[in-house]
């Protein structure tokens, strides 16, 4: 069966709280100075996807495999931020797609649908940020058509110049 989208609805936050998690832990895996990992992030996700999917200003689509939620996106609009220096845009700040669902095509879907919404809502672009080991979602989004613009950069408080973070 084909993957399909569709808005993300109540029913589906225990699932979008279990992605956001494994998210998050990918994040954390990659670099756990970095990326925070909340105690019972489920939830912290589950509240906080299915607050956004009621936001007029936001997007939560859920990709499903066989009547089953696989994937989601999220994303909304962002208003200008002087200190990034960005125009109002759309702010792509999530994709997932389960393991058994990958390379079937639902994180291409997501991210083409989710830019199609957010442009929707009147939004000249849309911005992401990708986790720097996260290289395989880099080629994606590159081959979507995004191009670099920043590089995140961070060091610890408790290093010294020179010193490893």
């Amino acid at each position: 069966m084909p993957v399909t989208l569709r808005p993300a609805k109540p029913s589906d936050e225990p699932a979008l709280g279990r992605m956001g998690a494994a998210l998050a832990r990918l994040h954390h895996d990659f670099d756990p100075q970095r990326f925070m990992l909340p105690d019972d992030v489920e939830s912290g996700y589950r509240w906080w996807l299915g607050k956004e999917a009621r936001n007029k200003k936001a997007v939560v689509i859920v990709a499903e495999l066989d009547g089953e939620v696989v994937g989601y996106a999220y994303g909304r609009v962002e208003d200008v931020d002087w200190n990034a220096l960005l125009d109002r845009s759309g702010g792509f700040h999530d994709i997932w797609v389960d393991e058994k669902a990958r390379r079937a095509g639902a994180g291409v879907l997501l991210a083409e649908e989710l830019m199609k919404r957010l442009t929707a809502l009147g939004v000249p672009r849309v911005v992401l940020h990708v986790a720097a080991k996260n290289e395989a979602a880099q080629r994606m989004f590159a081959k979507l058509g995004w191009r670099p613009t920043m590089v995140e950069m961070t060091r610890e408080a408790s290093t010294r110049p020179g010193e490893p973070s």
